[in-house]
Order: structure tokens, then sequence, then C-alpha cells
């Protein structure tokens, strides 16, 4: 007859489920330290687990619930390593600033062109018409 190992497998699944649960304790931890919305989609792809198996998590699942509805995602400010600074903004205005003016100068190159064009198609209508008939 052979031994009974199925305590190893329950201790190996309780190891498992242990291991799982501090790591998504931690991401939870993590997205919430860095101003990240905290959701299930987010702490189970920081934590490798499974949104259903965050879900069936009481403990968890209320923690992650309780983050949520203190504060929804539009309001949390911007964490400070992704803010613009002055000297990036003002590179982005002034190159904005240079689009703009070059457009601009397009634009009128282009309807002075057009002016060109339907100016050359009238003299030439005009001096079709004018020609007597043969």
């Amino acid at each position: 007859m052979r031994p009974d190992n199925s305590r190893y497998l329950i201790q190996a699944a309780r190891n498992r489920h242990q291991a799982a649960l501090s790591r998504a304790r931690t991401a939870i931890k993590d997205l919430d330290r860095s101003r990240q919305p905290v959701t299930f989609r987010a702490v189970a792809a920081a934590a490798g687990v499974s949104r259903a198996w965050l879900y069936r998590q009481p403990a968890l699942r209320a923690e992650i619930e309780q983050l949520r509805a203190q504060a929804p995602p539009a309001s949390r400010p911007v964490p400070a390593a992704q803010r613009a600074t002055d000297q990036s903004r003002q590179q982005r205005i002034e190159a904005l600033l240079a689009d703009n003016a070059r457009l601009r100068a397009e634009n009128t190159r282009l309807r002075e062109h057009v002016a060109t064009l339907l100016g050359d198609r009238r003299a030439a209508q005009i001096s079709v018409s004018d020609m007597p008939p043969t």
C-alpha cells in the first residue's frame, strides 16, 4: 500500500494561497501609494492572480471596494513624476505656436494659388467667348 502524501499537497496549496494573498495585498498598497486607481483588474494584473479569485477573497474584496469608494479615479491628483514641468509646457506652447504660424502661412499660400488658378481659368473662358464664330 502506498503512503498517504495528501498532506503535502494540502500544505503546498495553502502556501500558494498565502503567497497569492501577500502579492495581492502588496499590489493594493502599491497602487494606492502611487495614486493609481485600485480596481480588481489592476490588482489582478499587478499580483498575477485572476479577478475571479480576488472576488472570492472577502477581505481583499472589501479592501478594494473601500479604496475604490474613497476617491473616484478622476479626482485623484496626477503623481509628481507624471506632471509636466514649466519648461516642458513652455516648449509645447512654442512648438504649437510654430505649427500654427506654419499652417497659417501655408493656408495663405494655398488661397493665393487658388485665386491665381481661378483668375487664369476666368481669363481663358473670357478669351474663348470673345473669339468670333468660325
